[in-house]
């Protein structure tokens, strides 16, 4: 039952602790910097009343130290410490490319490959149309063969990066068939 972080993201985290003061007793002072740097300290003053607070605009992989001071013109509480370090900056799919494609098939892969990544989606479909299809990917693998086409078609491709954070990012590509052989 301590000062202790909850929802971290790559630029912001909740703090929660336990309620020492009330609103008439006195405020707290939050100090946060990131660690070793002794320049970057911030300071907020919170009402007695909270225990609770959103830090955020903070920078991706980076370890912050926080410190909550009550500053009670009642009793002497020590300051409470602890340490958070923010996720990974989630990165959308940067490219997408097509390649070995055939009459039937064209291989799809992507970059890059990143370790926050559950899943990828493949949603693919011709041009016009809405006649999508859906391919589901591990996340970790970087490409899939996509199959049962038809010839000499334009397609559109749409790579999703579904992240363990339950976030999604996509990024789309075309891709042409080739003519398929006469007499098919």
């Amino acid at each position: 039952n301590r000062l202790h972080a909850t929802d971290v993201t790559s630029s912001s985290f909740r703090l929660a602790w336990p309620k020492l003061l009330s609103q008439e007793s006195g405020y707290y002072s939050l100090e946060y910097r990131p660690a070793g740097e002794p320049g970057g300290r911030r300071t907020l003053q919170v009402s007695g009343a909270h225990t609770s607070l959103v830090l955020s605009g903070l920078a991706p992989e980076t370890t912050y130290e926080v410190a909550l001071v009550p500053e009670s013109n009642v009793h002497y509480f020590p300051p409470q410490t602890t340490r958070v370090t923010t996720l990974a900056e989630e990165i959308s799919p940067v490219q997408v490319l097509i390649s070995e494609s055939g009459p039937r098939s064209f291989q799809v892969s992507w970059a890059p490959v990143l370790d926050s990544v559950a899943s990828y989606q493949v949603l693919y479909g011709p041009l016009p149309g809405n006649s999508a299809r859906l391919l589901e990917v591990d996340g970790r693998h970087n490409s899939t063969v996509v199959e049962h086409l038809a010839p000499n078609t334009t397609y559109l491709v749409t790579v999703t990066a579904i992240y363990r954070s339950g976030k999604e990012k996509s990024l789309s590509a075309k891709a042409c068939t080739q003519e398929g052989e006469r007499g098919e």
